[in-house]
């Protein structure tokens, strides 16, 4: 019963992130109902479940196709995804099987966490925790985005990016994060959740 409530809880923070991060979220049932980015979340985390059980493996990527069909976001049951992951509008987001995600991480419509290599082992990226990645953007292979990095809109990330660092560009380059940025999070009204 205790994983049941733990899960529950997983479910309803996802709401709130996407409530918290979009401003144009009324209210937590909109977010429930006609939200696909939270929707693709919600079908991975049971196919995720699904997928550390080796019987359930054909189920749980039927699982996750069926959401492909009905979303237009791909998220291998394999790939591991942290705690508030947000994807806005969603359509064409692929996360592939050996993609890490950290916490409280946001992707935009068309960012792709894929592979360059066809072999076994790691070979899709791991974001860190806070990571901003822009629409249409690919990070490609098994490179690592550190702690609040953002990756600009329709950026080619095939290197690792630091810490805090901004990557834009064709292949993508790195910069500094600018000391007050327009993305920084901020506290917002208790009442807004209500």
């Amino acid at each position: 019963m205790e994983h049941l409530w733990r899960f529950l809880r997983v479910l309803r923070e996802d709401l709130y992130a996407a409530r918290r991060r979009d401003p144009a979220a009324r209210t937590l049932l909109e977010v429930a109902l006609a939200y696909p980015g939270v929707h693709a979340v919600w079908a991975y985390r049971v196919a995720h479940r699904m997928w550390r059980e080796p019987a359930l493996r054909l189920p749980a990527r039927l699982l996750s196709q069926a959401v492909r069909a009905a979303t237009g976001i791909e998220i291998h049951p394999a790939a591991l995804l942290g705690r508030r992951l947000f994807i806005d509008h969603g359509m064409g987001i692929v996360i592939g099987e050996t993609a890490v995600v950290g916490d409280d991480v946001v992707l935009f419509h068309g960012a792709t966490l894929g592979g360059k290599a066809m072999r076994r082992g790691k070979r899709h990226p791991t974001l860190g925790d806070g990571v901003v990645v822009g629409a249409g953007a690919k990070i490609l292979g098994p490179v690592w985005v550190g702690d609040g990095a953002q990756i600009g809109a329709n950026a080619v990330v095939v290197k690792d990016v630091p810490a805090g660092a901004t990557a834009v560009g064709v292949p993508a380059v790195v910069r500094s994060r600018p000391v007050a940025s327009p993305l920084t999070e901020h506290v917002e009204d208790p009442a807004l959740y209500i």
